[in-house]
């Protein structure tokens, strides 16, 4: 299978994806079973064992999106778009992502704008600010418009060809 070659952005985004998809399954794992044993063992646990996981866990999340946007393994309906020609294809490829584009893009300034607002709400034990989880969603948002706009350029340079997920459905284990 033919995949596309990544250009500078894409591997940036992809390695710091990579990076937090790591770091936080790795965190999150480590948390859960060393405050699974202290119950079991002193019947005791960590205080902060709880909150840590819920604040990493959306940083987890919009990595997953990202990485899966990145790679095309999310789902999308394609019968319309492959019943017209080649060059109607381009068009509303190009037109489709530019509109995802614009509409991530929304998102990202919207999450910019409440990030004063939440700043000032702390998490109960830890007291991180509110701010670090919007500044996830906010970074994840840039990132997928990023994305979405290297598509339309894509679809704009192509022939109208639909573009074929870069993963192999074999190679996915489920």
């Amino acid at each position: 299978m033919q995949t596309l070659q990544r250009n500078p952005l894409e591997r940036a985004i992809v390695a710091v994806c990579s990076l937090v998809l790591w770091l936080t399954t790795a965190v999150i794992f480590l948390i859960l079973t060393a405050n699974t044993v202290l119950r079991y063992v002193s019947g005791s646990s960590l205080q902060w064992a709880n909150e840590l996981p819920e604040l990493l866990f959306p940083w987890l999340v919009m990595a997953g999106v990202v990485m899966a946007a990145e790679k095309g393994a999310h789902i999308a309906t394609v019968f319309l778009v492959e019943a017209v020609p080649p060059a109607a294809r381009r068009v509303i490829g190009v037109l489709g992502w530019l509109v995802v584009a614009g509409l991530y893009a929304t998102l990202a300034w919207a999450t910019l704008s409440m990030l004063e607002i939440v700043h000032d709400e702390k998490s109960p034990i830890l007291q991180v600010p509110g701010s670090v989880t919007y500044g996830c969603v906010m970074g994840g948002m840039v990132m997928l418009a990023l994305l979405a706009a290297q598509s339309a350029w894509r679809v704009f340079q192509s022939d109208g060809a639909l573009p074929a997920a870069s993963i192999d459905p074999q190679e996915v284990h489920w």
